[in-house]
């Protein structure tokens, strides 16, 4: 027979521990920092962000260019040939801000490598798939209507690619198997 007082519901159980929940706020906000800081400078720029963005901006460019002969692309820049409307990817435009907040969730989190390392190579590819969908829609919504083009741009698509990290880092916790190490966000 159990005593009624030993028993816990499974929201209890549930539950983390303050220190624990803010053990991993911690090394979320750090990883950020960290990443963040190292995106920024100037080797890490050169050498892998605006080679990136350039390959960003060309597979965006031959995949219109396979649906649409009218497009031509000069480095960042595709346009189209027939209206001059151009759009320029740059720095912000190319997913990596949203990268950087899936790669410290997925981190920061206590999980075994190999399913970090598997949350991070789906979660980086939906990320950049998603942005893909951005800057070719945002290319066409441009040409039809530059206001909704500059509202798509700044707070719709802003909007997405942000969630689309959250939602990526919450379908990896809920894959994760169940462990009790596994599933506290603030075991070391």
């Amino acid at each position: 027979m159990q005593d009624s007082a030993n028993k816990t519901t499974s929201s209890e159980a549930e539950v983390v521990p303050l220190p624990r929940l803010l053990g991993f706020f911690l090394r979320f906000i750090v990883l950020q920092l960290v990443l963040f800081t190292l995106e920024m400078l100037r080797p890490v720029q050169e050498h892998l962000i605006q080679p990136f963005t350039a390959m960003l901006a060309w597979l965006s460019w031959k995949i219109m260019s396979v649906f649409d002969s009218g497009i031509g692309a000069q480095g960042l820049v595709i346009y189209n040939e027939t209206t001059n409307f151009a759009i320029e990817v740059v720095a912000g435009c190319n997913g990596v801000e949203a990268t950087i907040i899936l790669l410290a969730g997925i981190l920061a989190f206590s999980a075994p490598w190999r399913y970090k390392l598997w949350g991070i190579l789906w979660g980086v590819l939906a990320i950049h798939v998603l942005n893909l969908v951005r800057i070719i829609s945002l290319f066409y919504i441009g040409q039809w209507n530059i206001h909704a083009y500059e509202w798509a741009h700044l707070y719709i698509w802003q909007a997405l690619i942000l969630l689309d990290a959250i939602i990526v880092w919450l379908i990896w916790i809920r894959r994760l198997p169940v462990k009790a190490e596994v599933c506290n966000p603030v075991a070391g």
